[in-house]
């Protein structure tokens, strides 16, 4: 992840009140941590996100795939606090 979306995910995660740092973990992207406490990893990062899909294929593009995104991933992202609710909010809003 580079550093423009990361600042850009660490502006959304100060929306939902959480920090996020680049992950410990191979294969994530982002480690998300509440009053220090680490909650989730999201992100994989051997697949886009929608800020890296707006720079790298345009707006039309991310907006399309972020449609998609949240149609797959529907049943999950409403679930507070699990690592698709962070992931929906901080990679793709």
């Amino acid at each position: 992840m580079n550093a423009k979306d990361l600042a850009i995910a660490k502006r959304n995660a100060k929306k939902i009140g959480v920090e996020v740092k680049p992950s410990t973990r191979k294969n994530k992207k982002l480690d998300v941590f509440r009053k220090g406490v680490k909650l989730a990893s999201i992100g994989d990062t051997r697949y886009n996100h929608y800020h890296s899909y707006i720079r790298t294929k345009g707006k039309e593009f991310a907006d399309k795939r972020r449609r998609l995104y949240k149609i797959r991933h529907n049943k999950t992202r409403g679930k507070k606090d699990s690592p698709s609710y962070f992931s929906d909010k901080i990679l793709w809003d």
